[in-house]
């Protein structure tokens, strides 16, 4: 059994060494320790099994840039579970409890650089299909989706989706 939480500084090291083997390498480990320094806004969840760190989810400020306007929302990245949990639903379970969080704060949309498989079942469409694109041009269509939480925000919007500067480094 397993339960989610916001993140604590003493689940720092933990949060960075579950990233660290989800991810096979640092390059989101540190990534998460940059956002959590620069974003007072982000969302951080864990999810602990008998006092131990076994997952992590991120949410951090984005926008989106049309023609006539800016919309603040959040971006989803990254989630991580450390690899002895995986497939046991602890990612879907953070991935819940997340976004119910951002609904909270009344964020318009969520976007997501991630597998079109996985994400499309809380309800996340790919962003082309709305009109928009992510600021990285290398990124394939199918891996880039958003979450409209309040589609009259979003009403006619069509526009660049920008992370954080913080992601510019990551990638």
């Amino acid at each position: 059994m397993f339960t989610v939480r916001h993140e604590k500084s003493s689940d720092f090291d933990s949060v960075y060494q579950t990233n660290l083997l989800a991810f096979k390498g640092s390059s989101e480990a540190d990534l998460v320790n940059l956002l959590r320094k620069n974003d007072p806004s982000a969302i951080s969840l864990v999810a602990e099994a008998d006092s131990r760190i076994v997952g992590h989810i991120l949410f951090t400020q984005a926008k989106i840039i049309s023609d006539y306007k800016t919309i603040r929302g959040m971006a989803l990245a990254p989630m991580s579970v450390h690899p002895e949990f995986q497939n046991r639903g602890i990612g879907n379970i953070l991935v819940n409890h997340g976004l119910s969080l951002v609904q909270e704060k009344k964020s318009p949309f969520v976007v997501v650089l991630g597998h079109p498989n996985y994400y499309p079942r809380f309800g996340f469409e790919i962003a082309s299909k709305h009109g928009i694109k992510p600021q990285w041009e290398e990124i394939p269509d199918e891996s880039f989706m958003i979450l409209i939480l309040d589609r009259n925000a979003l009403h006619g919007v069509k526009g660049i989706a920008f992370y954080r500067e913080e992601f510019n480094s990551a990638l």
